[in-house]
């Protein structure tokens, strides 16, 4: 457990945690291009993965990081900060607790996956990641071009759905699609020291 030096504490999540580190996320994602990307529970993580959240005064959760562990490879799952304590460090302060605990357990790499929000990619390379892959996620809304969506016989055509498509057809479902994003994949080596400067 530390504490940041806007009166947050960053400690493990716990299952009292939860309604808390699901408003948090909606809240925080609400301005992003994942504003529809909505749980209703927590995934469960099982050690080694774990979880942090940063709470308040009263214990109210304003920001979170999971992270899943598999073998010598992390992912963070979920990062987000309440839109009301965002640009105070506390993911910056999240992400060095989840450094420490992974610090010496054999994890060589920790990556993300991430839109094209402007300030989440900004954060990522402030904090020493670097982009190693990106594909498109490509979302059929109302009005789109359905050409090529298939529906069992009986259902009607298809009204939205969410599919990952290759970066080099961009161009291609740019123009048939309102809503495509990049999704990159940054990732760190944890064996080489970060010049990262805190903000965040």
């Amino acid at each position: 457990m530390t504490t940041h030096p806007n009166d947050v504490t960053i400690r493990a999540f716990s299952p009292a945690d939860e309604t808390g580190w699901l408003r948090c996320r909606v809240l925080a994602f609400l301005s992003t291009q994942y504003y529809d990307d909505v749980w209703q529970h927590r995934p469960q993580l099982s050690e080694p993965s774990f979880g942090l959240v940063a709470v308040d005064a009263e214990q109210c959760v304003v920001g979170l990081l999971d992270v899943r562990v598999d073998g010598a490879e992390a992912t963070i799952d979920t990062v987000a900060v309440h839109p009301d304590h965002q640009d105070g460090g506390i993911a910056t302060g999240l992400l060095d607790a989840a450094l420490a605990r992974l610090s010496g357990s054999g994890v060589s790499s920790l990556d993300a996956w991430t839109r094209e929000d402007p300030a989440a990619n900004a954060w990522y390379r402030r904090m020493g990641f670097t982009e190693q892959d990106r594909y498109l996620h490509v979302h059929l809304s109302d009005g789109d071009d359905a050409d090529g969506f298939v529906t069992p016989p009986g259902f009607s055509n298809p009204v939205s759905a969410f599919v990952h498509v290759g970066i080099e057809r961009e161009a291609e479902v740019r123009s048939r699609f309102a809503r495509v994003y990049v999704c990159r994949q940054y990732q760190r080596d944890l064996h080489v020291p970060s010049s990262a400067t805190p903000a965040g």
